[in-house]
């Protein structure tokens, strides 16, 4: 467990050296976007604006924990609602202390002030009716996703009318949204207002953004947020990258390649050398800094796979709008033996041959040498 010395210790440790810019326009392609930066934010302000807040952070799994140890870091007034299990234990053994910043969650939800749903969306769904009644006038109901309220018809989650209701979304995993602020960059993320009873909402949810440790926000909507989100997560940042990688892996193993060469072609080159280019300087600059005959195939074949893969993506996009996406995930998500089956489907993958072959590449980067 760790101690009040040793916590305090350990928050002198992590609180990071932060840099600080501000608010400007800037161009996007060609269309200019308001951003607005942590320097909007600075600690004092953010104190200021939560003086009298009891922050209360609803579900400490990836992205609750990484946002609630964050606002404590930053010197929030921040609460715990989790239900008992092992999430319940990792945060005692984080320096949460049951009864005094640490609840069940509809305990929370009574004490907060500004109460942050991070719950899934399924708990979210489940536990509205009881949740409601507790979200009394003056309040902040805060969202990471736009899911529960965009989705209304699905969910039965209508807030009621004279309290706040906001967005800020990470745009990357709570660990992620954690480690970026532990090493003073912050992660970039977006905000929306829903509905704004104080006549604050605006400046509190920016607030809020820096909070939990976003380098810079850009404003959205509920809509716009929940369906690029859904979309993107379907699409290259998980659903598509897993298709393409076993396709093209499936292919070298066809014709005789061995799982080491087929996933060091198809993972580990994309993985270690190419995407950190791109993200680096963008995909001109990755393409620039191959063999002129890796830019003549590249420059070939992305059109193909365009065309190829368009339809599906609109076939994607359209069943993220018309609701079908979160209808199945609800119903998956709240059967009694999701956890079962979710660990079949990982399972699944992690026992497949691509990505056994790469727990043996990996074991060789010269990093994890030595390891087990």
């Amino acid at each position: 467990m760790v101690t009040g010395a040793k916590q305090s210790a350990l928050k002198a440790i992590a609180t990071p050296a932060v840099q600080f810019r501000g608010m400007k326009t800037l161009n996007f392609g060609g269309t200019e976007e308001v951003v607005y930066e942590r320097s909007d934010v600075p600690k004092e302000k953010l104190l200021e604006t939560f003086k009298d807040d009891t922050i209360a952070v609803l579900g400490y799994g990836p992205q609750g924990r990484g946002q609630a140890l964050n606002l404590r870091d930053n010197g929030v007034n921040v609460i715990i609602g989790q239900r008992e299990g092992k999430t319940f234990q990792q945060a005692v053994e984080e320096g949460w202390v049951p009864g005094k910043n640490l609840f069940p969650v509809l305990d929370a939800v009574e004490k907060g002030t500004v109460v942050m749903n991070l719950l899934s969306d399924a708990y979210q769904k489940e536990i509205w009716p009881a949740m409601k009644p507790l979200l009394t006038p003056g309040k902040t109901l805060y969202f990471s996703h736009g899911f529960s309220i965009v989705y209304k018809d699905q969910t039965d989650i209508v807030p009621p009318k004279d309290i706040d209701v906001v967005l800020v979304a990470p745009k990357g995993s709570g660990f992620t949204v954690r480690r970026l602020f532990q090493e003073g960059r912050g992660i970039n993320g977006s905000f929306a207002v829903w509905q704004d009873a104080s006549g604050k909402a605006k400046e509190r949810t920016i607030a809020l953004g820096v909070g939990v440790g976003t380098g810079y926000l850009y404003e959205t909507t509920f809509e716009k947020e929940v369906y690029s989100d859904l979309f993107g997560e379907r699409g290259v940042l998980m659903g598509a990258i897993q298709g393409l990688f076993q396709a093209q892996y499936e292919v070298l193993r066809a014709n005789g390649h061995s799982p080491s060469e087929a996933f060091n072609e198809t993972v580990e080159e994309a993985t270690q050398s190419l995407y950190p280019l791109i993200g680096e300087r963008g995909m001109d600059w990755m393409y620039s800094n191959c063999s002129t005959t890796a830019q003549r195939g590249a420059l070939d074949w992305w059109r193909p796979f365009h065309d190829a893969s368009k339809p599906v993506f609109e076939q994607l996009y359209a069943s993220v709008r018309d609701g079908s996406e979160t209808a199945r995930s609800l119903d998956r998500n709240s059967q009694p033996d999701y956890r079962e089956k979710l660990e079949a489907e990982l399972a699944e993958i992690r026992e497949s041959e691509i990505w056994r072959a790469g727990k043996t590449v990996r074991q060789l980067r010269p990093e994890n040498v030595g390891k087990n």
